[in-house]
């Protein structure tokens, strides 16, 4: 089953912001488009920068506003393992996107061994090269795989997972199910951490909230410690970028999980943010 991102939201958007997002254009070209086996895909430009499309949604990509430059915002959450362990030697991704998140941990990590990247698309990596500028090392390895197949198979031990998939309508349950929290179990290290980007209604609080509730649920029923990050930041750099608006408009955001079966802390040791040009605080700040 798909989890379409849109039925979670609870409250209504205002009516005037919201004709504001669907009357806004975009002067896009389409550098690519292909339909896959799994996905239509389209790399787009336009004035505020250049994304990865499946189907309508905005999959990764590159902001370049006066505002604001760099990834898609909610991708920032993923680098903040780094105030958690910068000793990570060897990471886990699961769905690649246009790869500059790699590029950032190798800019933060100074020990990293091996970084495995898993995904179901043919074309990703040849995508991610040629119109995002990825840089492959030796260290890093392209696994075209179903990510659950490859977790289930998997015998290596990780201290960074982290898993941002979607399909071209939304997040497919097989990733919030019993034995897809076991297979990641089995690939941590002991004091692994675990990273996985998930959607709710940006209302935590709301008794009709029962999609975030389980998901919090879930997570502290697997891991020792999870912290949850509100897209809060995200949101706002989102907004702004695309519609000059300073508020979020849909009831729909992020929800960043971060969890480890040790406990662990969140450092201040900003320093080496300054290599990936990005401003983490306003994104720790999110911390639920």
């Amino acid at each position: 089953m798909i989890i379409i991102p849109e039925y979670l939201a609870i409250h209504e958007p205002d009516d005037e912001l919201l004709e504001k997002i669907n009357t806004k254009t975009f002067n896009d070209k389409v550098l690519y488009k292909k339909k896959s086996d799994f996905h239509n895909i389209k790399v787009i430009e336009n004035e505020i920068g250049r994304f990865l499309h499946y189907k309508d949604t905005y999959q990764a990509g590159f902001i370049h506003t006066d505002n604001y430059k760099g990834n898609l915002p909610y991708i920032n959450y993923f680098t903040i393992p780094y105030l958690i362990n910068p000793e990570i030697k060897n990471i886990l991704l699961i769905g690649l996107g246009t790869g500059k998140i790699i590029n950032d941990w190798e800019k933060l990590f100074d020990n990293i061994e091996s970084i495995d990247v898993v995904d179901i698309e043919s074309n990703i990596l040849e995508i991610a090269k040629k119109y995002f500028d990825f840089k492959q090392e030796k260290h890093t390895n392209f696994i075209l795989q179903d990510g659950i197949v490859y977790l289930r198979e998997n015998k290596k031990k990780y201290d960074l997972i982290v898993v941002d998939v979607a399909s071209d309508d939304g997040i497919d349950d097989r990733f919030l199910s019993e034995e897809y929290f076991g297979y990641i179990k089995k690939s941590l290290a002991p004091k692994g951490l675990f990273v996985s980007n998930l959607c709710a209604s940006a209302d935590f609080e709301h008794r009709e909230n029962t999609f975030f509730k389980s998901l919090k649920e879930l997570y502290e029923e697997n891991f020792k410690k999870v912290c949850i990050f509100k897209g809060n930041e995200s949101d706002r750099v989102y907004y702004k970028a695309f519609f000059d608006i300073d508020e979020r408009v849909i009831d729909i955001t992020n929800v960043i999980f971060i969890s480890s079966q040790q406990n662990f802390s969140i450092t201040s040791s900003y320093e080496k943010f300054k290599n990936i040009d990005l401003d983490i605080k306003p994104y720790i700040n999110d911390l639920y």
